[in-house]
């Protein structure tokens, strides 16, 4: 990564500052197009057809009566696509194009149908003619582990040296050190609970759609507010068979991702009915049709731990089956890379955790904003709030008691990890702001608790920066900004190392023809990966204009040098734009940076490679219960983050306070909810329960601990994900200081409060008795 010096940092003028976001005024004020506001004039709609039944086998599709509907031009189904189906995916390559001879899930497509208009293609959907024969299916974990459970997957599609290839285990993952079981003989008290985490969805406020037109030289240009432009490009690319240089990728900004948004989906469908029809083919999903199409794994955690009279952590044993649904995605990695921290950020001489990715007949899952850390960590922190009402200690004491100094390792083995920031600066601020040891009201109950998350294990970001003659800047950078304000850093970086005006600086990305290679929008690498090439690109220029400077002056290179915005010469500073000038002479013209960040991966580690930073959050949280309802009012939460330095006060402050709120959804109230055919309940924002104003706490506070420590531009860190890791952690064990009655499955509705106060009035669902 690039070094950094403290002179360099104390000079900026934009980086630290509260700048307002780049785009935002459009985003506000409606004006930013998103994809569904794009005008594609001569574009066909298209309309999928589904069944009403998630686990199917479909023994014939007749789309004749479709075909006679006024302005349908082609009604498409497996059976039309190049065989035998192509199938696509990040980890396994099992998801087909369209739904192959059956059904996995609830909303998954057997057909499209593409017409003049879209109320035109969805009469023809109706018209489409399916015959299928429902099966048993698993929809949950304790279905798909069943002896004799159905198999999700058939295991003539595995390879045959799988040994769970018979099961609906998918992968596996095994994190151990020290010996736990002998370590149990060690222990004053033993703690052994089973936890849950629900599925819940990204809900995005804009949904799904893409659209793809095809070229004059055969090829296809894909619109998709898609968080990996070139990972979509390479899939269409692969399943079309067209080369990578007929392939185009447009992403416009999207209205919200939270990793929803990573991997392709519907794409290489509208990529084979774009080329069969020859015409730009467009897809907008509703709401209810997004929500079929992403979610969070759901998590089940056996969790037994054992600790010293003392409160010091003498091991911790977890068992974590991650439900992930019928297709792969990106599971698999979800659930490695949550349960790589299982252990959480604390000093354990025994820890053992194993979990499994478990397939269902469910919605696939994807990327969520903590990407399984939060699901393992709800577990973690619960255990340790367990043990410390065991030994008489509280939530801070046993946390003070077990949580890693700087340098210190919290996963051993071959390949240690070590806390990469003063991780008890945050546990001591977000105690003071919550008031910790403070009288609390009747009713009332506080709870903290702290979480990690491994940052991107290898990565590739590369950027352009054009220095134009007359100051003014281009950042060409491939990051999809979904409103984390990713351009804003670009345009401060070129602000203070070019001196160019904040407002001559343009901001280019999200279009495979023009912007370098970036791997990816995700894991919070967007400062850390791209904000280095965006930096190492103006330095790039910087240095290009010394040597020209000296070339076209005649003054040895040697006497000049650069720092951010200047040229220093023997005569004194000029601007860099002054020194351009100079340089360029009468032919005029620009300076071209470039600037790469890449990080490879490591043979043999786990997750195939050291995390480039880590993110640490710690969350406190003052709650009111009514025993009368089970409701929940929450007067404080603070949320207080290991960020490096803060780039953009009031970037990080919008991220933080928007995971806090995040954090609660899952906490508080969101879950998707099936009947026993598999199919979701509760589509749309009418039954499925997000966080609004009135759940918001009275008090939201946020806090940045900047140690000035990240491998980011000026010692920064990706930040976007710490404030979710821990809120269930944190609303738990303030839920259980208030009522005295820990519950450990999620979330922690009012139905639910009131069941663990009420146990003899109704089935206790996910209480213990009384501490």
């Amino acid at each position: 990564m690039i070094e950094q010096h403290g002179s360099e940092r104390e000079a900026l003028r934009t980086v630290g500052a509260p700048i307002r976001r780049y785009g935002g005024a459009a985003r506000v004020s409606g004006q930013q197009d998103f994809l569904a506001d794009l005008p594609f004039p001569d574009a066909a709609a298209v309309a999928l057809v589904t069944l009403p039944v998630a686990c199917a086998t479909v023994t014939g599709i007749d789309g004749k009566r479709a075909m006679e509907m006024p302005g349908v031009i082609a009604v498409v189904s497996a059976a039309d696509l190049p065989q035998p189906v192509p199938r696509f995916g990040i980890s396994h390559q099992d998801r087909p194009v369209l739904a192959d001879g059956e059904v996995l899930f609830h909303g998954e497509p057997v057909a499209a149908v593409v017409a003049e208009t879209l109320d035109q293609a969805e009469a023809g959907a109706r018209e489409v003619e399916v015959a299928f024969e429902e099966r048993p299916g698993v929809y949950n974990v304790d279905q798909a582990l069943a002896t004799g459970a159905p198999l999700v997957r058939d295991p003539s599609r595995r390879p045959e040296d799988d040994e769970n290839r018979d099961s609906n285990v998918l992968e596996t993952a095994l994190y151990e050190w020290g010996d736990t079981t002998a370590a149990a003989g060690e222990a004053a008290v033993i703690v052994e609970n089973t936890y849950t985490f629900p599925m819940v969805t990204h809900f995005p406020i804009e949904p799904g759609g893409t659209v793809a037109v095809p070229t004059d030289a055969g090829g296809l240009d894909i619109y998709s507010p898609v968080q990996h432009p070139y990972l979509l490009q390479r899939t269409i690319a692969t399943v079309t068979g067209l080369p990578l240089s007929q392939v185009r990728v447009f992403a416009p900004d999207p209205g919200g991702g939270f990793g929803g948004k990573q991997t392709p989906r519907l794409e290489p469908l509208l990529a084979f009915l774009a080329l069969q029809t020859g015409r730009p083919c467009r897809l907008v999903l509703s709401l209810e049709q997004t929500f079929q199409m992403m979610r969070r794994a759901a998590c089940r955690v056996k969790a037994r731990t054992g600790f010293a009279d003392d409160g010091a952590l003498i091991f911790h044993e977890l068992h974590c089956d991650f439900l992930i649904g019928a297709y792969a995605d990106v599971a698999p990695r979800v659930m490695t890379k949550g349960s790589y921290v299982g252990a959480g950020p604390y000093r354990i001489p025994h820890a053992r955790t194993a979990s499994r990715a478990v397939m269902s007949n469910t919605t696939p899952s994807t990327a969520f904003r903590g990407f399984g850390a939060p699901q393992v960590a709800w577990a973690t922190e619960s255990q340790l709030d367990a043990g410390a009402r065991a030994l008489g200690l509280d939530g801070l004491q046993i946390r003070r008691r077990n949580l890693v100094n700087v340098g210190e390792a919290f996963f051993r083995g071959p390949y240690e990890a070590t806390a990469d920031g003063h991780w008890h600066e945050a546990l001591e601020k977000a105690a003071e702001l919550i008031g910790w040891g403070q009288p609390l009201a009747p009713g009332r109950g506080r709870g903290i608790a702290v979480a990690i998350k491994p940052g991107a294990t290898s990565g590739l970001s590369q950027s352009l920066v054009r220095f134009l003659a007359d100051g003014s800047a281009i950042a060409y950078a491939g990051t999809s900004d979904m409103g984390q304000g990713a351009r804003t850093l670009w345009q401060q970086i070129l602000a203070d190392e070019l001196g160019s005006p904040l407002d001559k600086i343009r901001v280019v990305s999200g279009d495979t023809g023009v912007v370098p290679f970036d791997l990816q929008t995700s894991a919070s690498r967007s400062t850390v990966f791209m904000g280095n090439a965006v930096l190492e690109a103006c330095r790039d220029i910087r240095k290009r204009v010394l040597a020209l400077f000296a070339e076209s002056t005649g003054v040895d290179e040697a006497m000049l040098s650069e720092a951010p915005g200047v040229l220093i010469t023997p005569d004194g500073e000029l601007s860099l734009l002054e020194a351009s000038r100079i340089a360029l002479g009468a032919l005029g013209g620009e300076f071209v940076g470039q600037g790469t960040a890449r990080m490879r991966g490591r043979k043999g580690h786990p997750l195939g490679g050291d995390a480039a930073f880590y993110e640490f959050n710690c969350t406190a949280i003052e709650v009111e219960v009514d025993v009368e309802t089970g409701e929940l009012l929450l007067h404080r939460h603070v949320s207080v983050s290991d960020v490096g330095t803060e780039l953009n006060p009031i970037q990080v402050t919008s991220q933080d306070e928007g995971a806090s709120i995040m954090g609660l959804g899952h906490s508080q109230m969101e879950q998707l909810l099936l009947d026993d055919h598999g199919v979701i309940r509760n589509l749309g924002a009418l039954d499925y329960r997000i966080p609004t104003f009135k759940d918001v706490p009275v008090e939201l506070i946020t806090h940045g601990i900047e140690n000035h420590d990240g491998p980011g531009p000026y010692g920064s860190k990706g930040i976007s994900e710490g404030a979710l890791l821990c809120t269930a952690g944190a609303l738990g064990s303030a839920v259980s200081d208030a009522i005295g009655i820990p519950i450990r499955d999620l979330p922690l509705t009012p139905e639910r409060v009131w069941t663990a106060l009420h146990p003899d009035a109704a089935d206790h669902p996910g209480g213990e008795e009384p501490a």
